[in-house]
């Protein structure tokens, strides 16, 4: 005999509240009912689910694994019905899967995700991090359900929209001799010692387009996947770097790092990014409220 959807509702309430009369009265159901249904699936168990203790029904191991199990598969059954009946009046529950590119993932969506939290506690936000080139490749296999890269998208397959401004600046440490100038032209800006990101990086890309335009030849010294261990390197006097404002801001307000000026145009736009023929759900379109982004291109 297959496990029913009820059993499962009735063997979670009697697990919530320990009782099958209590059960009964929040599930509307005779307490013979909800006792015939636990019988019912005990009877498919290798164990009994329970210890009964008097009246008190206490789960034991077996219980506390079918429980976990129990209460993830109602809990995508209720996400179902709230997708399908578009039903936005009541509380949001489900997971959201969001991506984004390392100056975003590690600088801006955390505040964002422990906001949306707040506000909205029964559902669950995973957030994946990498490289813009990563983060695109991502979202159109389908692993993740939006994304907010620092780099030009070039993908046919995704729609680009504005989410933001940002700015890149370039930086040097103390050790540098451009710690005191903080100026350079563009032949110290050829001959420096660049630590930069990877290829594929929106931060690298925007430097690598900014160098171009100014007609600067350059040369990358170390590349580190990381934006940390980009800063701590130019801290150590390894070279200079250029990084989005918001990843140095503390170094900067510090004395750790000094923003050096430069002829280079280093403004950038962030992006939502969504694949072309997704639908907002309700609670896609309550991430975006929290996160002040816009669905339609």
């Amino acid at each position: 005999m297959p496990v029913s959807f009820r059993q499962l509702e009735i063997f979670e309430r009697i697990a919530a509240t320990g009782s099958v009369t209590r059960a009964g009265e929040e599930l509307l159901l005779t307490q013979s009912a909800v006792s015939m249904a636990l019988s019912q699936l005990e009877q498919q168990s290798a164990t009994p689910l329970f210890e009964r203790t008097g009246r008190s029904l206490l789960l034991n191991d077996s219980g506390r694994l079918l429980l976990k199990e129990a209460r993830e598969i109602l809990l995508a059954v209720k996400r179902i019905e709230q997708q399908l009946q578009g039903d936005t009046d009541q509380e949001l529950v489900g997971e959201l899967l969001v991506g984004g590119s390392t100056t975003i993932g590690n600088y801006l969506l955390p505040g964002l995700l422990g906001a949306f939290a707040r506000r909205h506690p029964k559902t669950r936000v995973e957030l994946q991090v990498g490289n813009t080139q990563q983060v695109v490749g991502w979202l159109e296999a389908g692993d993740l359900d939006i994304a907010f890269v620092e780099g030009p998208c070039h993908s046919r397959k995704l729609v680009s929209v504005h989410w933001r401004d940002d700015e890149l600046v370039v930086i040097t440490g103390p050790e540098h001799s451009w710690f005191k100038e903080r100026t350079a032209i563009p032949e110290m800006l050829a001959s420096a010692a660049w630590i930069m990101r990877e290829k594929g990086s929106g931060t690298r890309e925007i430097f690598e387009n900014a160098m171009e335009k100014a007609g600067i030849s350059y040369a990358i010294s170390l590349e580190f996947g990381h934006t940390e261990a980009i800063k701590n390197g130019v801290a150590s006097g390894l070279g200079v770097s250029c990084l989005s404002r918001v990843a140095v801001r503390r170094e900067l307000e510090y004395g750790l790092l000094a923003e050096v000026t430069s002829p280079l145009l280093l403004g950038r736009s962030l992006a939502l990014l969504r694949r072309r023929e997704s639908h907002c759900t309700a609670l896609l379109a309550a991430f975006l409220e929290v996160s002040g982004g816009q669905w339609a291109a």
